[in-house]
């Protein structure tokens, strides 16, 4: 999603005190950063406006999330988003860290001392044009670095509108080791997920009549 430059948000970002402007320095040691050391910790890969990561996190204060973007803006927006939340709820912000970074370099920010036990990935780029698709979040070779830090076990939820996309991903997924558990090519006439939180691009994609296609696949053991 492209959006506008927002001189607002770098300044907005280094002053909050949920924000890390300098990832590669808790690689392997993420729990540190956080209130309650003992939580399990998620991963959000491409949060944007951070309306998921928002409704996620406010209702589930026992897990420890990190939402990553590259946009400043759309992180400034998530970071308005996640407060807003929060105070509506009055609650302690503690268990939220979000942070710049490029997802394909993601194996020096995270390792497996960091033990992450899901990855959430919400209508990424689906990178249409074949030199492109090695750049889509859920390509094999994308898989393999989130297995460097990914404990046993741990599951990948993902959502899109695509089909060639959610196909393509099905067969990155067996090639990667990945068992997939759930699967829907119309997640609202086939809900695979306990509590779906609906967002900002599946109400516009199912406003327009298209299928929301989900998965939820396991690190095999």
């Amino acid at each position: 999603m492209r959006i506008r430059y927002k001189k607002w948000a770098r300044p907005e970002l280094e002053a909050s005190k949920f924000y890390i402007n300098n990832p590669e320095e808790y690689k392997g040691r993420w729990k540190d950063f956080f209130k309650n050391k003992e939580n399990p910790i998620h991963l959000e890969l491409g949060c944007g406006k951070g309306q998921f990561m928002s409704k996620l996190a406010s209702s589930n204060l026992n897990i420890n999330y990190i939402a990553i973007d590259l946009i400043d803006a759309m992180l400034g927006l998530a970071k308005r988003n996640i407060e807003n939340t929060y105070k509506e709820k009055n609650l302690e912000l503690d268990n939220i860290a979000i942070t710049r970074f490029d997802i394909e370099r993601i194996p020096l920010i995270l390792d497996k001392k960091d033990n992450i036990e899901r990855i959430y990935i919400n209508f990424c780029n689906p990178w249409p044009k074949g030199k492109h698709r090695k750049k889509r979040l859920t390509h094999t070779r994308q898989l393999e670095k989130y297995k460097t830090f990914m404990s046993e076990g741990a599951e990948i939820y993902f959502k899109t509108d695509d089909d060639d996309l959610f196909n393509s991903t099905l067969v990155y997924l067996e090639e990667s080791d990945f068992e997939v558990l759930k699967k829907t090519y119309d997640l609202h006439s086939e809900p695979i997920f306990e509590n779906n939180i609906i967002t900002e691009h599946e109400e516009m994609f199912s406003k327009e009549g298209i299928k929301i296609k989900a998965l939820v696949a396991k690190l095999k053991e």
